[in-house]
């Protein structure tokens, strides 16, 4: 008999399975495990579904290298966060294409208040770095916490200053936890660790850092965020790529200005040009635009007492706008249709939860 955490990697290393069928896959099976020992009972829920016909076996030579890969994030501590754990970023969740799961070092705080993803060019200038450094400064005691992608430049700089400064960071790689890319990194990575802060990825242990890694690499950044700040950046690059990927994810976007006479610098004034981030020149204008220059926002449990934490999960979700029941479902994977009705119905005899046609729900009439 295997662990969940076997089947769950089984599962990422069998070929053929895109993320939006292995989720739907998995909130059917309600687990790993169940996807390989009860087949026929996801099997006939999604019978309906052609692209969720697929045959899932767990051959020798999977199970090797499922054993490979256990054996090596025990060795180096390393441990999974699945979709289907309560700790698995609720930002990033929303994303369409989240990874269904991701390998990670050190502290499994994905869910803290306020998440700031902070990128911007390898080819830092002493501009970027001072105006990065003065707005993490201004952000010091406002309970935030940084995302960026341990890279050269700016995302060092953002590592770093988050550290000087008592930021909780997570650095988010584009290969496996093997190895740190680049090299010079591997002591801020370990202070990182030592610090509260995360090392994550989405690729197996022994993944090298392959140019094509990067840009999925970005996704994550920009997902596990409320907001992203360009510090520094010419006119294409991996951060203006972010950037993007943020406002399609509808997250904030914020950019430094500088120079015009200074090409390294064109990807932000272009930005803000096409309002797809907006100005800041200090750490007080983001909080202000943001509304976090009042008190943190007190913990789940406190704004919903009258929840439960999953029933406070799904309200959140519905809040945000009319939702059909198959969009809750896909956002809220891991409960079973059955779990999902009662937690729909218990809202609605709260009075918090209204049905309307076209089987759809909203928090407001």
């Amino acid at each position: 008999m295997h662990t969940e955490i076997f089947y769950r990697i089984a599962l990422n290393k069998t070929e053929g399975l895109g993320k939006s069928t292995l989720k739907q896959i998995l909130t059917a099976a309600g687990s790993a495990q169940n996807v390989y020992e009860f087949p026929e009972s996801w099997q006939r829920r999604l019978q309906h579904r052609k692209r969720c016909q697929v045959d899932i076996k767990l051959t020798d030579k999977l199970r090797g290298l499922v054993d490979k890969e256990m054996g090596l994030m025990e060795k180096h501590n390393v441990q999974l966060c699945h979709f289907l754990d309560m700790s698995y970023p609720n930002r990033l969740k929303r994303c369409p294409d989240a990874p269904v799961s991701f390998y990670f070092r050190g502290s499994d705080g994905f869910n803290r208040s306020r998440m700031l993803a902070v990128v911007g060019t390898r080819n830092a200038t002493s501009y970027g770095i001072k105006s990065l450094t003065k707005i993490l400064n201004d952000l010091k005691d406002s309970d935030i916490t940084t995302v960026s992608g341990l890279a050269y430049g700016i995302d060092t700089v953002a590592h770093e200053e988050s550290l000087n400064l008592g930021i909780p960071t997570i650095a988010v790689l584009g290969n496996g936890l093997h190895t740190i890319y680049p090299s010079t990194n591997k002591n801020l990575s370990e202070r990182i660790t030592a610090s509260g802060g995360t090392l994550i990825s989405e690729f197996d242990f022994n993944t090298g850092p392959d140019r094509m890694n990067f840009p999925a690499r970005n996704r994550i950044i920009a997902g596990m965020a409320d907001a992203v700040l360009v510090a520094e950046s010419g006119i294409k690059g991996g951060s203006i790529i972010t950037a993007h990927i943020a406002n399609s994810y509808n997250r904030d976007v914020f950019a430094i200005p500088g120079t015009i006479f200074d090409e390294r610098h064109a990807g932000c004034h272009e930005l803000i040009h096409k309002n797809i981030a907006a100005i800041v020149t200090s750490g007080k204008d983001l909080l202000e635009m943001m509304n976090w220059d009042s008190a943190p926002q007190p913990v789940q449990t406190q704004l919903f007492p009258d929840m439960s934490e999953d029933e406070a999960l799904v309200y959140r979700y519905i809040q945000t706008g009319r939702k059909t029941i198959d969009e809750i479902a896909e956002h809220c994977v891991g409960f079973s249709p059955s779990k999902l009705a009662g937690i729909l119905l218990s809202l609605e005899l709260k009075g918090v939860l209204f049905a309307l046609p076209g089987k759809s729900y909203s928090t407001e009439i």
